[in-house]
């Protein structure tokens, strides 16, 4: 069996990536794919509180901190100085599923879906980033080659989604 079919959620900060990874992850779900996700974040983003244990663990110096509780677990890896892991790492690292959701990682090489919201002034990615396979957006889009879908028509992005990545996973099992 080979890995999960991934597909990415490229565009700039406020156009709408998460939001529209959340409906997405809700779409997909209730098709009864199992989608898992990651988040690139360009910061220093914090799981946990300072003070707590498992803070207290990844301070004294451990590389990696399980937290498990009876509704879900995580599991910190602390990099300490070591160069950030390629998304492929991150992905064999995860539970099976039907497909991983990628928002961010642009110059990763994957299909992404490239986000675009009228009123920013954010140049294209399509034809500047490798990979664009789609464009969601709220507006019309001129002189592209690629699908245009609108940003709000959420059941039709899963569709091209499913169609383009293939999928079959829990979905088809359950029709067949």
């Amino acid at each position: 069996m080979s890995g999960p079919k991934i597909i990415g959620i490229a565009g700039f900060r406020k156009v709408g990536k998460t939001t529209l990874v959340e409906r997405l992850v809700g779409e997909l779900g209730a098709r009864g794919y199992r989608v898992s996700t990651v988040k690139h974040a360009h910061h220093d983003a914090e799981i946990d509180e300072p003070g707590r244990d498992s803070w207290r663990h990844r301070e004294a110096g451990a590389q990696e901190v399980a937290l498990v509780t009876a509704r879900r677990f995580a599991i910190m890896h602390e990099l300490r100085g070591a160069p950030e892991p390629p998304l492929a790492d991150i992905v064999a690292r995860m539970a099976p599923a039907d497909v991983v959701i990628v928002e961010g990682f642009k110059e990763a090489a994957i299909p992404k879906i490239e986000v675009r919201r009228t009123g920013l002034d954010h140049p294209p990615l399509a034809g500047r980033v490798a990979n664009v396979i789609a464009i969601a957006t709220n507006d019309a889009v001129a002189e592209t080659h690629l699908p245009v879908i609108s940003l709000d028509d959420v059941p039709a992005i899963a569709d091209f989604i499913v169609d383009r990545l293939a999928l079959e996973g829990s979905h088809a099992r359950a029709l067949g």
